[in-house]
């Protein structure tokens, strides 16, 4: 579903019910439905992982915050790093350390291009997109503001970064 907006509406305009996930992209509303459990399990699986290696001063959210770089953009990834201090109530305006979007058959296009465009566009330094139906990652990293593919994480092979701080998982692990 998709519909024209003039401005960004708060957070709290937008229905935060159903399971359903609401975006704003140059004025223009992007509703995702509820996903399966593989996708829940995929989240929740990096969540744990980035919760427990996290230092104090960042803080990790599961599709509670906003981030508003610019009027007329709202985007509310599966996963975010940000700074805790400059996280407001419900919404962040500088670009967060990470972006995560867990991909699914109805949102690959979005996370691939749309949104990989946009979090580049916006300075955000690391993205990743993880596959649960194939265990995969893929980690992007912005260099002179084009993202770079790092690395492509599969299965059982270990990924260790650094980045936003220091983390080693396989992309299975993340669903058992």
């Amino acid at each position: 579903m998709t519909g024209k907006l003039r401005t960004t509406p708060d957070s709290g305009a937008l229905p935060r019910r159903g399971g359903h996930r609401y975006e704003v992209v140059d004025g223009k509303l992007l509703v995702t439905g509820a996903q399966a459990s593989v996708h829940h399990a995929a989240v929740v699986g990096l969540l744990v992982r980035l919760k427990q290696a996290c230092p104090s001063e960042l803080l990790v959210t599961v599709g509670s915050l906003d981030f508003r770089p610019v009027p007329g953009v709202s985007l509310r990834p599966d996963l975010m790093v940000c700074r805790r201090d400059e996280a407001g109530p419900q919404i962040v305006v500088r670009p967060p350390l990470l972006a995560v979007e867990v991909i699914s058959a109805s949102t690959r296009v979005t996370d691939v291009v749309l949104k990989r465009t946009r979090y580049e566009q916006y300075g955000v330094p690391s993205y990743w997109l993880l596959d649960p139906d194939n265990q995969e990652l893929t980690v992007l990293h912005l260099t002179n503001h084009t993202y770079t593919c790092h690395t492509v994480v599969q299965s059982e092979e270990l990924f260790e970064t650094d980045s936003p701080f220091p983390l080693t998982f396989s992309p299975a692990e993340l669903l058992s």
